[in-house]
């Protein structure tokens, strides 16, 4: 990129993210380092209006990524980050296999208001509702859909955490060990293991510079 390194992750032979700086324009708007998720769309110009026309924000106006799309950087309307992205390839890529280890597995979002955010969201990609569970005092935890198999899930944020955010689950093969890797990297673990319906554990840490992140596989 012309004004910022950018490095390419894998997970095998595929694709899977992206790091950046932080450029000086977000830091002056004191963003933190993120993990920060990309929506598929077909036009990202009309998607960006569509985003502000739904009382969501526009951080960063669509622009071209030379050779890849174009993507813009938008918030909903209660400040959860996320991208917008249109690819410039005519190539269909195939998912990975559910529970791939290095993947993505699980989105999850922390929002404002959990049944408002849902509205946005779902008016916006045509998201669908699955499951719904009670946790007591946490509220109601949303599972959607995307078009295929539930891929997340939505619930209104706790009273102590700062603001609404997007957290990445990424698949392991086994999450005590993935914990241990984490601690030996220099990192955190702030919640977890712990185990949740369908048989899966979880846990969340930090990496050495403080973005968030969630691992979810077999205990292990």
């Amino acid at each position: 990129m012309a004004d910022r390194s950018y490095t390419l992750f894998s997970a095998g032979p595929m694709m899977v993210g992206g790091m950046m700086p932080i450029s000086e324009e977000a830091r002056a708007m004191d963003a933190r380092p993120a993990w920060n998720g990309y929506v598929l769309v077909d036009d990202v110009d009309v998607y960006a209006e569509r985003v502000k026309a739904a009382g969501g924000a526009i951080h960063r106006a669509p622009e071209d990524i030379p050779g890849v799309g174009r993507f813009s950087v938008a918030a909903d309307p209660h400040g959860a980050v996320f991208n917008l992205f249109e690819t410039a390839s005519d190539e269909e890529r195939a998912p990975a296999v559910p529970g791939t280890p290095g993947h993505v597995g699980w989105h999850e979002l922390h929002a404002g208001d959990g049944p408002s955010a849902f509205a946005f969201y779902s008016g916006l990609f045509g998201w669908t509702k699955a499951e719904a569970m009670d946790m007591g005092p946490m509220g109601v935890y949303q599972i959607f859909a995307t078009g295929g198999a539930p891929c997340g899930g939505m619930m209104t944020k706790m009273p102590q955490t700062p603001a609404p955010f997007w957290l990445y689950y990424f698949n392991v093969d086994a999450v005590e060990a993935a914990m241990a890797r984490v601690k030996d990297a220099g990192g955190q673990i702030i919640h977890g293991p712990m185990q949740v319906p369908g048989g899966s554990w979880i846990a969340h840490g930090l990496d050495p510079q403080g973005a968030i992140f969630a691992m979810v596989g077999p205990k292990g």
